[in-house]
């Protein structure tokens, strides 16, 4: 068989291999009945749904004939560094580096670090836009995990907060 949409087929193939994993990784909990749940219900079924759906996405690629054969595109290395990267230091500022001595700078400069980081993957980086996004995010932020979950996340650097 010939495949008629590259695009899809390979997403296709994508949802399955994280299906499969998913489900696979299920086992390893008590999966239990729909009436009493055990911690591996929630992840098999996820998986198996994940995988019929790739499934479907790969046949459909095989069959749906599409115009010029729906080729893949070059990958986009900037974005992708770019958007990588600014989880990785989000991750870094948020919890800081004790093996190196980094200490926690808190979530708010964690999320204005991470927008501005990820905002660098588009065509264009304007600062006021970003500025304004960074803190709607950083105040929303607070008043959704510290005041409204009371969840104990450091919310600024150690040096301010002691």
């Amino acid at each position: 068989m010939k495949i008629k949409s590259q695009k899809d087929f390979y997403s296709g193939v994508m949802f399955a291999v994280v299906g499969v994993a998913f489900g696979w990784g299920a086992n390893a909990y008590s999966v239990g009945s729909a009436a009493r749940m055990g911690a591996g219900y929630f992840p098999l079924w996820l998986g198996i749904i994940l995988a019929a759906m790739g499934a479907l996405v790969m046949f459909k690629s095989l069959v749906v004939e599409t115009e010029d054969g729906d080729r893949i595109s070059k990958w986009a290395w900037r974005p992708l560094c770019y958007i990588i990267g600014a989880n990785l230091i989000f991750g870094v500022l948020l919890g800081g580096l004790p093996s190196i001595g980094l200490p926690s700078m808190g979530m708010v400069a964690a999320i204005y670090a991470l927008t501005f980081i990820s905002s660098h993957a588009g065509e264009t980086f304007k600062w006021k836009p970003t500025l304004v996004l960074a803190s709607i995010l950083a105040v929303g932020s607070y008043f959704t995990f510290i005041v409204a979950l009371k969840l104990q996340i450091q919310v600024w650097p150690t040096f301010i907060a002691g």
